[in-house]
């Protein structure tokens, strides 16, 4: 501490010797920097108030309804981005600011100027902004804040209806284009459904069921049709050791009868004329019937040519005891009734077959008829909230048209000045006397440093590198004296008088602004 001490008290007692620089520099840099305050051009502020209400009655009670923006985030975001160049060019219209400008030079500085003087505060509480400009001119000054007043109201509703109409037309055009995607997929699925009308059914009930209750049917018919075979063969053995009686007659060919077939034939057009009650002639069972019924009658054909040409032009009709003739009804009965459950077997064999092929597309059929059906209504989703966006967009474009985006009210409007605000001279002559003692202080240091002098014996030692055995002091006569005491009392006159000088300034600064 007492290092530092000493060598503060050296850098002083050096600077000392150099006070009157030091002096001489303040009173220039004092008396410089107040004849130029006093030629600074004085400025008039112009400022105006503007609340912007974002609170209305009408938004609550549609909300969910219509599209609820952040009005307050866009009216402050308008009051940050309000002073760009477009903006400032058109207030430099409004405003009748470039009547004096001839060259793009002088345009491009009015530009700049006016961006920098500029200036819009905001509240984030309560919604209050305050524009203000400071011009040479008074009137010019108001006449740029009621322009700047007008283009932040015009701004604030042109560029939300801007917005607005922006959005509907988009929401606009990705409808259409959601309405063309979603026509083509219900197409895909209508397509789809067509064309494997088949393999998906009715939807009553599934493959695994239907194959189930098929093999239950076909199985009832194969026992059936084992029984009539077991009847049938039970008949022809029955029949082994019986043998017709030949009646001689000349009947027609028409008229001959086969008891076996004609019998087969009658009980197949009995089961015919029931099968008709039930089934239309497309039926598997019907068909089938028909069909036995033509091959008997081509086998009766067959046997009576046959018959004629053994026997000429007469022949015997077969004939046969009552027990034998009956025996041949039954057999008839029992062929015809195989057939018709051979007939019966084979459809649903078919059938079986048919499902089992369709059940193993199923699930391919099912997976691919998902994937339409989530592509459908992936669409038909992205269709509907558009179309709800879109109504919600026209009920807020309404809504807006109404009420508006936000009200605007003039708080106060744009003053015209009768005091300049700037330059604050009573604070600036104080600054400048202060700078001015700054300076001759930082002159006097320099000085100093640059022409060093040993002050005491430490400096000595410090700068010889030698031990200091001794000081001789000067003797101070009373002549020195009264010299030294001068010089103090001159110094502090000039420290006086610089400060008097500043004070009297300032002063007279104040009764010249009144």
């Amino acid at each position: 501490m007492e290092e530092l001490v000493t060598q503060i008290t050296s850098y002083l007692r050096g600077m000392w010797r150099y006070r009157w620089w030091g002096m001489a520099l303040a009173w220039i840099v004092g008396v410089v920097a107040g004849l130029v305050i006093y030629q600074m051009p004085d400025k008039y502020e112009s400022s105006a108030r503007v609340y912007v209400d974002t609170q209305s009655v009408l938004r609550p009670l549609m909300a969910g309804l219509a599209v609820q923006p952040n009005i307050d985030q866009q009216i402050t975001m308008l009051s940050r981005t309000l002073i760009s160049r477009p903006n400032v060019e058109k207030l430099i219209n409004m405003a009748d600011l470039d009547l004096g400008v001839n060259t793009t030079e002088e345009r491009e500085a009015l530009i700049t100027r006016l961006s920098r003087d500029l200036r819009i505060g905001s509240s984030d509480r309560n919604n209050l902004f305050m524009l203000s400009y400071a011009d040479t001119r008074p009137e010019r000054a108001q006449r740029v804040v009621q322009s700047l007043l007008s283009l932040f109201v015009e701004s604030g509703l042109g560029g939300k209806r801007q917005d607005a109409d922006a959005a509907r037309r988009f929401i606009e055009e990705q409808i259409q284009t959601y309405e063309q995607k979603l026509t083509e997929a219900e197409n895909r699925v209508k397509e789809f459904r067509l064309r494997n009308m088949g393999v998906l059914g009715d939807g009553a009930q599934d493959y695994i069921s239907q194959i189930g209750a098929m093999t239950a049917q076909l199985q009832q018919a194969q026992l059936e049709q084992r029984e009539a075979m077991n009847g049938r063969d039970a008949l022809q053995r029955q029949l082994v050791g019986e043998e017709p009686v030949l009646l001689p007659q000349a009947p027609s060919q028409s008229a001959v009868s086969v008891p076996e077939i004609d019998g087969r034939i009658d009980v197949l057009r009995r089961s015919l004329d029931e099968l008709l009650l039930r089934y239309t002639d497309k039926h598997p069972d019907v068909t089938g019937t028909r069909r036995l019924i033509e091959e008997l009658e081509a086998q009766k054909r067959t046997q009576v040519e046959a018959m004629q040409a053994a026997g000429g032009s007469q022949f015997g009709a077969l004939d046969a005891n009552p027990y034998f003739q009956q025996m041949k009804l039954a057999l008839a009965q029992a062929e015809s009734r195989v057939a018709s459950l051979n007939a019966r077997v084979a459809e649903f064999q078919s059938r079986l077959d048919q499902l089992r092929e369709r059940a193993r597309l199923v699930p391919e059929v099912e997976a691919e008829l998902a994937q339409l059906n989530r592509d459908y209504a992936v669409h038909k989703t992205n269709y509907d909230a558009l179309v709800a966006r879109r109504e919600s967009a026209n009920i807020a474009v309404e809504m807006n048209t109404q009420t508006g985006v936000a009200d605007f009210r003039v708080i106060d409007p744009p003053t015209l000045a009768t005091k300049p605000s700037a330059p604050n001279r009573l604070l600036l002559i104080p600054v400048a006397g202060l700078a001015g003692l700054i300076a001759g202080f930082a002159l006097t240091f320099l000085i100093s440093q640059l022409r060093p002098a040993v002050v005491d014996p430490r400096g000595l030692r410090e700068v010889t590198g030698l031990p200091v055995l001794g000081t001789v002091s000067m003797l101070t006569t009373p002549e020195r004296r009264s010299a030294r005491r001068r010089g103090l009392l001159a110094f502090g006159a000039g420290l006086f008088a610089y400060v008097g000088m500043v004070a009297a300034a300032v002063v007279a600064l104040q009764l010249i602004q009144g």
